[in-house]
């Protein structure tokens, strides 16, 4: 990751290159490059996203607010561009010979689970989490050991787990990262450099699931975390709350309830209320007005041993948020498996 952030005065510079750049674009492959420079997964933007981290605290939610702008501006003229060139197209060719039959390529764009994950990253990010990514092809000790799943537990045996050699396999959630991120930072924390580790994970899991309506052998995972000294479960709850208000709307409401996961005590299952219903009752929620979407805690006392911070002077909380799961209730999909189906005319109605 990159440690230094542009300033607002240099983003705006960038942009004002981009928009030249897009308005100039007299073809397809000239407006995709454009695009890509500054939207693309190394474009300027996404850099400048993953700096927010880096500034002091009291700045990023300017600097956040202004990245969120400055993309949502050049996503509006790289759909308005690309629209303009389709029309020039259409009257090229109707100028040409009309009597020729043929379709336009199909234009391509991002996967609902990409638009759902790149959305809850951008909150989170705005939030002050620093972005961290680890392995898919994950030990066993990240996986399970170091988040105090002992031996026994069932989601260890080879019948839940993609198991890859002695000691390897197919990472079954994105916490591990919390480890190593602890393992990396703790050092820093207690030497007072940095007053508190708080990062997000999102990234692809497996688990030998049977495909159905809600599961699938390869899904995607947030997980957050938050280590200092006294972080409590209030300040999970807050900020639990305000992802599901920025996410789901601001009349969004949360419901915790007490819950087991092995790396956190205590634990919750967290749910919103209903945005269809309003938490009144209605199909989506079965009558219940709410919706369960992840599962959190404060991190077990044993878990912060492993990665040698003091449980008696330190504390932190960590939740793990199902992308497909959110990306169902955004979009009122009733069925997991379609956004794996291939199927271009059900992928093609979300514009990305």
């Amino acid at each position: 990751m990159s440690t230094e952030a542009l300033s607002i005065e240099q983003l705006e510079e960038l942009a004002s290159r981009a928009r030249e750049e897009v308005a100039a674009a007299s073809n397809e492959d000239q407006l995709n490059r454009a695009a890509a420079k500054a939207l693309g997964p190394e474009g300027w933007l996404s850099r400048a996203t993953r700096t927010i981290g880096s500034l002091p605290r009291e700045e990023r939610p300017r600097f956040g607010q202004a990245v969120n702008r400055l993309k949502k501006e050049l996503e509006d003229l790289v759909k308005q561009k690309r629209e303009e060139l389709r029309r020039r197209r259409e009257m090229a060719r109707s100028y040409l010979d009309p009597t020729i039959s043929g379709d336009l390529p199909l234009v391509g764009r991002l996967h609902p689970i990409t638009q759902t994950l790149e959305e809850m990253v951008q909150i989170f990010v705005t939030m002050g989490f620093d972005v961290w990514e680890g392995p898919e092809a994950e030990l066993d000790y990240y996986n399970f050991e170091a988040l105090n799943i002992p031996e026994h537990h069932p989601a260890r045996g080879e019948v839940d787990t993609f198991v890859l050699a002695p000691g390897m396999l197919l990472r079954t959630h994105t916490s591990p990262v919390q480890i190593r991120a602890m393992e990396e930072l703790g050092g820093r924390l207690l030497r007072g450099e940095v007053d508190r580790i708080q990062i997000i994970s999102p990234g692809r899991v497996y688990r030998r699931d049977r495909p159905d309506r809600t599961h699938l052998p390869m899904f995607h995972q947030v997980e957050g975390l938050m280590v200092g000294e006294g972080i409590s479960f209030a300040d999970l709850r807050g900020v639990l709350a305000e992802f599901a208000r920025l996410l789901f709307g601001q009349g969004t409401r949360v419901r915790l309830r007490p819950d087991y996961f092995p790396f956190v005590e205590p634990g919750a299952e967290v749910a919103i209320s209903c945005p269809f219903c309003g938490g009144g009752g209605c199909r989506v929620c079965k009558q219940s007005g709410w919706i369960e979407i992840l599962g959190a805690g404060m991190v077990h006392p044993e878990v912060l041993r492993k990665v040698e911070i003091s449980p008696e002077r330190y504390s932190g909380f960590a939740f793990g948020v199902g992308v497909e799961r959110v990306a169902q209730i955004l979009y009122q999909v009733d069925d997991a498996r379609r956004f794996v189906s291939g199927n271009f005319e059900f992928l093609s109605q979300f514009v990305g």
